[in-house]
């Protein structure tokens, strides 16, 4: 399976993941297509087990159900208690980056070891109240950092200004090792809230409602958070 993994695109680069948590599933191909031409770099998939975070949302089927509507990278966020249990299967439903929590149990790194061999870029997360220390031991075998501006779980909640020092802690700490990772944030971002984590050193922004369900089109607030990149 060609996989179009993160460490094909620069984190010099600001670059736009639109979360499909937020997008309409009674049209959810429609709403792909819709982000992929109006200049999306990333599809952002959020898989919920009900038991690590309180919700449910999609599995395996869908991200196979997808993988033929985009040639964009899917980033799965995997909030799950044993992503271990469960990799294998969004490897084969074609995932190309899989995201796991530093919270969830089974060997992490044996996990995004696993993801690597399969051709995936890997990521490591962690909630708001996990400090960022905890990744210290996997930030040099990752592609990205994913740090949770929101209490992973639901969509639509507002964003935590308490977390931006955070940001700035690990864009530090990701420049010090001198490697080309990644750095997401994810949870109530729009415009203003991503011109915030934009500074503090952010280069990759997951937006839900604010691009599927914005008034002015998801074309225009693709735009609009592209052009952080000049300011």
């Amino acid at each position: 399976m060609a996989r179009h993994p993160l460490t094909d695109l620069s984190p010099r680069n600001l670059l736009t993941a639109p979360s499909i948590l937020a997008a309409d599933f009674a049209r959810l191909g429609e709403e792909i297509r819709t982000v992929d031409t109006a200049g999306a770099d990333m599809i952002h998939v959020d898989i919920m087990d009900g038991h690590f975070v309180p919700n449910l949302s999609i599995g395996p089927p869908v991200v196979q159900a997808i993988r033929p509507v985009t040639g964009l990278p899917l980033d799965v966020h995997l909030m799950l208690t044993d992503p271990g249990r469960y990799v294998p299967a969004f490897l084969a439903a074609g995932a190309d980056h899989i995201t796991i929590h530093v919270e969830s149990e089974g060997d992490l790194h044996a996990i995004l070891g696993a993801i690597r061999a399969a051709g995936c870029s890997t990521g490591i997360t962690l909630r708001p109240g996990t400090p960022a220390e905890a990744l210290e031991p996997y930030l040099a075998e990752v592609d990205m950092v994913l740090v949770m501006t929101v209490e992973p779980g639901f969509g639509g909640q507002s964003f935590r200004a308490d977390q931006v020092p955070k940001i700035r802690a690990l864009r530090e700490r990701l420049d010090a090792l001198g490697r080309p990772v990644h750095l997401e944030v994810d949870g109530g971002l729009n415009l203003e809230t991503s011109r915030t984590v934009v500074a503090a050193g952010a280069n990759v922004l997951v937006a839900g409602n604010s691009v599927f369900r914005a008034p002015e089109g998801a074309a225009r607030a693709l735009a609009g958070l592209r052009a952080l990149a000049r300011t």
